[in-house]
């Protein structure tokens, strides 16, 4: 099957970026990143040099590599390891990985906001905006516990005293140059969504995704390991960064991790390249995979879409929770609320559906995946 390649939109400018000018401003920051297949049906963004293995599988595959690597760092508690290869082997991380199964190219995965424009923001500047307040969900106790993976959930007064809250704050201006980033405030947004429709969950959030809006496969799977290993049953996973990969595969290290959730019903946003190529870890066969609909019901052009999206959400203007630094004022942080879209945003939406299946009775994963498929998602 091919695969309409279509690059994602800056929703300030209206433009299309290439993934090479992705990588491009990224690597602004300090990040070097690898366009494998500029413009073809393998194209991805790779960390340049960088190759995951099983901690079980590195001796054998150092005794074949070993001329090519020039380091390697343990993560035990993950039992992964990130190999560093060489200078002059940089460039060929993805063809070394293609010729050893053991190993894989280390992935950055995208944000699913849309590409990479600031929301729309409402009361969260020095100035009141002209917009209605958005009413505060419910205080309630389900019993429900939803880990988000994300850029972290910072104390706004919406999840304040509420059940197990335990606030991760959000890196506003990681780049240190008293502005916002494009992507701060993400998670605390994505939370909210999340909480507007299941009120009464505990949100169990882990920072994963950067403010400038990506992350990787080493990192996405530590966060997946952490929440796994928190001591509590975690009934609803929620993703809302993902990857395409050269052979259109899921990255192993992810399925890997995700395999391990058991009963958790796992929901992951489907991207927004506006393509029907595999978007990971969404497309996985057990994750239930979250397409974005604009204001008359139909799939959002932006959105991801192909017979691997199970559910489609409101992704357009939603409106929810935000944190912003206040101009002028370096460092201090205001709370009020902002209108944004992306299939980030339609994929919390989905998740509260899961956990009000749970909340319902669901006793299994499928059984929760179920009866989101019968779900009503209205604008």
């Amino acid at each position: 099957m091919t695969h309409r390649t279509v690059s994602p939109v800056d929703s300030i400018s209206g433009t299309r970026l290439t993934v090479a000018e992705l990588g491009e401003s990224w690597a602004r920051y300090g990040h070097d990143l690898l366009v494998h297949d500029p413009g073809g049906p393998g194209e991805c963004l790779v960390r340049r040099g960088e190759l995951i293995t099983a901690r079980g599988s590195l001796d054998p595959v150092l005794s074949r590599l070993r001329r090519w690597v020039d380091g390697i760092d343990h993560d035990d508690g993950l039992e992964l390891a990130r190999i560093r290869l060489r200078t002059s082997e940089r460039d060929r991380c993805v063809a070394i990985a293609d010729e050893f199964a053991e190993v894989s190219a280390n992935h950055v995965h995208v944000g699913s906001a849309t590409m990479f424009g600031a929301p729309v923001l409402f009361g969260t500047g020095a100035e009141a905006e002209p917009a209605a307040p958005v009413p505060e969900p419910a205080r309630e106790r389900w019993g429900v516990t939803v880990g988000v993976l994300d850029t972290g959930c910072d104390p706004h007064p919406w999840f304040l005293g509420r059940d197990r809250f335990d606030p991760v704050p959000e890196v506003l201006d990681a780049d240190d140059d008293a502005e916002q980033d494009r992507q701060a405030g993400h998670g605390t947004f994505v939370s909210g969504v999340l909480l507007q429709h299941a009120p009464g969950v505990v949100v169990r959030a882990h920072r994963v995704l950067s403010s400038l809006g990506f992350t990787d496969d080493l990192t996405v799977a530590a966060g997946l390991r952490a929440l796994r290993r928190g001591g509590e049953r975690v009934d609803v996973v929620l993703l809302t960064a993902g990857c395409h990969t050269p052979g259109d595969r899921c990255p192993p290290a992810l399925e890997a991790e995700l395999a391990r959730f058991g009963g958790a019903v796992v929901v992951a946003a489907a991207g927004n390249h506006g393509s029907s190529r595999p978007f990971w870890p969404a497309a996985l066969p057990g994750v239930l995979a979250v397409a974005a609909s604009g204001p008359g019901g139909a799939v959002a052009e932006f959105s991801g879409s192909g017979d691997w999206v199970d559910a489609c959400a409101p992704g357009v203007d939603v409106v929810s929770s935000h944190v912003r630094l206040l101009p002028g004022r370096r460092g201090e942080r205001h709370y009020g609320y902002a209108s944004w879209s992306g299939t980030s945003f339609a994929a919390p939406r989905v998740a509260a559906a899961a956990a009000s299946a749970v909340r319902d009775g669901a006793d299994t994963d499928r059984a929760a995946r179920d009866a989101v498929r019968r779900y009503p998602f209205g604008g």
